[in-house]
């Protein structure tokens, strides 16, 4: 299996659980990452439209999510693109929830719901 190679390296150096989690748990963060999950390659721009903070805290958090690995980007000309980096999330899942049954937590989850009347 050959490894995705990205414009600034392998979508894989320098991956840090921690600083994945550490990452992932500031929910301005995890926005970002929702909002380049829908449309990979935005500017810094278009990042802060819509976002409640402002351009220096994007660029911040931003600064954090390319430390952790979970947005790289590339410059195409003077606009720097940021794009969605899935694979440490996909290492967490495996690592963290693919070791325990799936089908039984899914089981679990769904019988939570319907005893607390979450019907989302």
């Amino acid at each position: 299996m050959g490894l995705d190679m990205q414009p600034n390296g392998c979508i894989l150096a320098g991956m840090s659980m921690d600083a994945v989690f550490r990452a992932l748990a500031d929910e301005g963060r995890r926005n970002l990452l929702d909002r380049l999950h829908a449309q990979s390659g935005q500017t810094l721009n278009e990042l802060c439209e819509e976002m409640e903070m402002s351009r220096q805290a994007v660029a911040k958090h931003l600064g954090i999510l390319e430390e952790a690995n979970l947005v790289v980007v590339q410059w195409r000309g003077r606009e720097k693109l940021h794009y969605l980096n899935p694979v440490p999330i996909n290492e967490i899942a495996e690592r963290w929830i693919g070791k325990y049954e799936r089908n039984r937590l899914a089981a679990l989850s769904a019988l939570k719901q319907a005893l607390e009347g979450d019907n989302k």
